[in-house]
């Protein structure tokens, strides 16, 4: 399997094209390339999709991962086939904009660490302890409330350093919609959103600038998602789930809190999976959306994108296991594929129909 190198994810938390945006097509593949712009979350699993794509069909897929807030601008904006968020939007503000959403791909985002001697799973955190930690109210690593996660463990006198996404992203909707739920403190005084205005704590943009920040500053503490903290080495903290047992950032553990999702009865697929209950629960899981127009400007593209989303839950979810993604159950990519049909019009002409059948 091909890992993508830091200087590939340097690229894509600058907003840039790289390693998405395939060249040497003929005219008409190039016509036909799919334009999408958005969520940092997914970007390693929409590039390793694309490469594959693209050796199969030579239809390209050029992915700004510039951030949830930027995708949900540039859809809306129509400079893009799709947009791509972690934070669904809300029924009402899908209808004021004429677009449909549908969940792609889910995952986790974990807490990562930087204390000397100390690996992944070393550290035992709670929904409530992290909330302090962002707040400012923790700031030493051999706090009490610290100490009482982590009997055994010998914990530095070191300052706690919080690192925060600067930019607005779905990563932090998902971090702060968690701890919003753990910590009711948290929750009245930040809340959960794309961009919040924190109290405390370092800023850095991107995923990359998370995880560099981290790694440079001993004590810190961010937030990334695990298939960026995995192919970087980056130790994480094990955390204490919303039944009260302590687990690992998993594929059986993002797929244990999608479990008991109602993605039938929720209009628009609005679901937010943090801090579901289950023994085996991941409390920061969540499913990475995709925006396009009812009524798409260039309808070809709009086919050729939803040829590729469909490739992806057809043929993509080795691709996607492998990076730690959990793939759409499929009754539920049968409700996506309904909703293209109903749904992504050219005229009165559904554009996925004369996708399926081409």
């Amino acid at each position: 399997m091909t890992i993508l190198t830091k200087t590939t994810l340097r690229h894509a938390a600058l907003g840039l094209c790289a390693a998405v945006a395939f060249s040497g097509a003929s005219v008409a593949a190039q016509a036909a390339d799919i334009s999408g712009a958005g969520a940092t979350f997914p970007y390693p699993i929409y590039s390793k999709w694309a490469d594959a794509y693209k050796k199969q069909t030579d239809v390209g897929l050029n992915y700004q991962s510039i951030g949830s807030g930027g995708g949900i601008k540039q859809i809306k904006a129509k400079t893009v086939t799709f947009g791509a968020s972690d934070m669904p939007l809300k029924p009402q503000e899908l209808d004021e904009a004429g677009l449909v959403q549908w969940p792609q791909i889910m995952g986790g985002v974990v807490p990562v660490i930087n204390l000397k001697g100390l690996k992944s799973g070393e550290i035992k955190l709670s929904g409530t302890v992290l909330g302090n930690i962002y707040l400012g109210e923790v700031k030493k690593w051999n706090d009490d409330q610290i100490k009482a996660l982590n009997p055994g463990v010998n914990l530095p006198n070191t300052a706690i350093a919080p690192v925060y996404r600067s930019d607005g992203s779905g990563t932090n909707f998902l971090f702060t919609d968690y701890l919003s739920k753990a910590s009711p403190k948290f929750g009245t005084q930040i809340g959960a959103n794309t961009s919040v205005q924190w109290p405390a704590g370092i800023g850095a943009k991107g995923n990359e600038g998370v995880a560099n920040m981290v790694k440079q500053t001993e004590g810190a503490i961010g937030y990334v998602e695990y298939a960026y903290a995995k192919q970087n080495n980056i130790p994480y903290a094990a955390l204490k789930n919303k039944d009260g047992n302590v687990v690992m950032p998993t594929i059986q553990a993002f797929q244990a809190a999608a479990a008991n999702a109602d993605w039938a009865n929720a209009k628009g697929y609005y679901v937010i999976l943090t801090d579901e209950p289950g023994a085996e629960s991941w409390p920061i899981t969540g499913a990475s959306f995709i925006l396009m127009h009812k009524a798409p400007q260039d309808p070809a593209t709009a086919t050729e994108a939803l040829k590729f989303f469909d490739w992806a839950f057809k043929d993509g979810g080795k691709l996607a296991s492998d990076l730690d993604y959990v793939p759409m159950p499929d009754n539920v990519v049968q409700m996506i594929r309904k909703t293209w049909a109903d749904q992504i019009k050219a005229g009165d002409k559904p554009v996925w129909t004369a996708a399926a059948t081409k």
